[in-house]
């Protein structure tokens, strides 16, 4: 594979100025009629985690009447940077994405949402500006909230309200943006449809790439672009190599899974939003595991019993095991039941997602598990691997 093939998105690591971006990309086609069948050829799924066929949701909106756009660039995930720094590297081709997206459904609007707190939303104001179409999409800045990506949380802020779920069985793309059907898509699905309208779906199909954010016992943590299907161990030499031993790896996010170590695994479509942090063997998985699901519980938007009560019943059982207290057998014992308390009952995916991380926890930490039941911690460090970062603001 050449350099270009696997740098399609991210060419440079200095942002790409709007006649740089040109001369680099060239200019975009008209999304003419073929182009649905050419995405839909090309076989762009969602980039956001859910993986949900891009053609598909584009033909479901393009039926309804004066359809809106949305690019979602929020990026709640606090172990994800691969949108952020999409938007910041290249953010004319998220913008032009966003267009082709509008030209293909027939939307007159176009939002584009990130995160009111970090730089994208400077870069993305400049890249408007220097655009002669800038001014056809809006910039919207959204609180820093975990569930502000879930699609309905995000149109329902749009519409004035809080940035919070609206429940499973609200889709957007029927009733969505002034409730009209609306097209939710990722930065990084949108700068793919651009890439897909210039070259093709046979280009795309080969050697397709993907952003991933690694972290943890790597020497250079930060976004990386990799074919799909990377072995981890090309993945973490893009990264500069791990430092030290590895126990476990985290895949997909806070709403991903534990998985044990080992050099036979590729980095997949099913990994949700592509994060892959390693675990020094000196740390504790439950210590880890432990603060990630108090900080999912401090970011529930408490609209129903399995966010309210499920998740912080959760967190106090997994605080309780990670301190290794007298009572740690008995909250190793509570998982269970509070797991059929919580799994398929929320309003939105929130606990369910919640739930998965700490289900895989007791599965690959099993040994630390039992240490801990019985009072000690076997790991040399508890210092903090995964971010959970403080929450500024509100859901307005």
């Amino acid at each position: 594979m050449d350099a270009v093939a696997v740098r399609r998105l991210l060419p440079t690591s200095e942002p790409l100025g709007w006649r740089d971006y040109g001369a680099r990309y060239g200019s975009l086609p008209f999304a003419d009629a073929g182009l649905l069948d050419e995405v839909e050829a090309s076989g762009l799924t969602g980039r956001g985690g859910a993986g949900f066929p891009t053609a598909q949701k584009l033909r479901a909106v393009r039926e309804g009447r004066r359809p809106v756009v949305v690019a979602n660039g929020t990026e709640g995930e606090p172990a994800s940077w691969k949108d952020k720094t999409l938007l910041r590297l290249n953010p004319h081709l998220v913008i032009d994405g966003a267009l082709l997206a509008a030209e293909l459904v027939g939307a007159r609007r176009v939002v584009l949402a990130v995160g009111r707190h970090g730089a994208e939303q400077v870069r993305i104001a400049r890249a408007l500006a220097a655009r002669p179409d800038g001014g056809a999409v809006e910039l919207a800045t959204v609180p820093e909230r975990f569930v502000v990506g879930e699609e309905s949380a995000l149109v329902h802020w749009i519409n004035g309200g809080e940035a919070k779920p609206t429940g499973r069985r609200s889709r957007p793309y029927q009733r969505g943006v002034d409730g009209r059907p609306t097209l939710v898509q990722n930065v990084e699905t949108l700068a793919n449809l651009a890439l897909v309208a210039r070259y093709g779906a046979d280009w795309f199909r080969r050697d397709e790439t993907v952003l991933a954010t690694v972290g943890g016992a790597v020497r250079r943590p930060g976004v990386v672009e990799v074919p799909l299907g990377v072995p981890f161990p090309e993945l973490f030499s893009r990264a500069g190599g791990v430092t030290e031993p590895v126990q476990a790896y985290l895949v997909g996010g806070y709403f991903g899974r534990w998985l044990p170590a080992q050099d036979t695994l590729r980095l997949t479509g099913e990994m949700g939003a592509r994060v892959v942090v390693a675990l020094p063997a000196r740390s504790c998985g439950l210590v880890e595991s432990a603060r990630v699901v108090a900080y999912m519980a401090q970011q529930s938007a408490k609209q129903c019993g399995p966010c309210l009560f499920g998740l912080q019943a959760l967190a106090e059982s997994f605080a309780t095991i990670a301190r290794a207290e007298p009572e740690a057998a008995e909250a190793v014992a509570r998982l269970e039941r509070l797991e059929r308390r919580i799994r398929g009952r929320g309003a939105c995916a929130h606990p369910d997602g919640a739930l998965g991380l700490a289900a895989s926890a007791v599965r690959v930490f099993g040994a630390e598990l039992s240490a801990h039941a019985s009072g000690r911690c076997t790991a040399h460090d508890h210092e903090p691997v995964l971010p959970t970062p403080h929450v500024k603001g509100g859901w307005r």
